[in-house]
């Protein structure tokens, strides 16, 4: 059971609204790991069962401290699960851009691994943003409402509260997994964020790299169409 201390604000746990579940990033997590598993052993970053295995080991142990109420602990799996994914991602990158020119690869098999790649930026980015904004799952629990953050989601502003208000009075809004979903998307589809403008220093600094990311796969793409035709 979540554990909150009543802040100097006067906030009680009683008048906090549910915790935000945690299964959508647990999915998210496990489609990458079985994306990684699809790649080619010449795109995979080691053995293929390296992936899988090294996200076992450390979303079981985030499972249980989150579960247990254990949120230091949870915090710190979270973050290092996040860094391992973003690992194997950069390798498997790596190993991409330098299979392309030597053409080792078919076409076919270069193109699954590029969306598989592509769809891994999403998803990886998108457990960042999640895992960092406001203090991280955690951190918004522990807050009626979600008013500021590295990012102004459209909620935030005056406009979107009134939105809100209008459909129910006592309705509070705060992020969850499937809105910095939405914003990891939009990064690498329009290579910027689309309605939800970036605050913080190093929320701009995510989103510039995982733009980057998708724009280095996506010209890896049409370089090689232009070579198939």
């Amino acid at each position: 059971m979540r554990q909150v201390k009543k802040s100097m604000s006067g906030i009680k746990p009683t008048d906090l609204d549910p915790p935000e579940p945690h299964w959508p990033a647990v999915i998210a997590v496990v489609v990458v790991a079985l994306l990684y598993t699809a790649l080619p052993q010449s795109l995979a970053a080691g053995p293929r069962w390296l992936a899988p295995i090294a996200v076992l080991i450390l979303i079981i142990p985030a499972i249980i401290t989150n579960q247990r109420g254990n949120h230091r602990l949870n915090h710190i799996f979270g973050h290092i699960l996040s860094a391992v994914l973003t690992l194997f991602m950069i390798w498997s990158l790596v190993l991409l851009v330098r299979a392309v020119p030597q053409r080792k690869e078919q076409p076919i098999e270069l193109l699954r691994s590029a969306l598989a790649l592509w769809i891994a930026n999403i998803l990886v980015f998108a457990l960042w943003y999640w895992r960092l904004d406001a203090g991280g799952p955690m951190g918004r629990d522990q807050r009626l409402g979600h008013e500021s953050g590295a990012f102004l989601f459209p909620p935030m502003t005056k406009d979107g509260r009134s939105a809100l208000m209008s459909s129910s009075k006592n309705q509070r809004w705060s992020p969850q997994f499937i809105d910095y979903l939405f914003l990891a998307f939009n990064t690498s589809t329009a290579f910027s964020p689309t309605d939800s403008p970036v605050l913080s220093r190093w929320a701009k600094v995510l989103t510039m790299i995982q733009a980057s990311i998708s724009l280095t796969v996506v010209a890896l793409l049409t370089a090689r169409a232009v070579n198939i035709l």
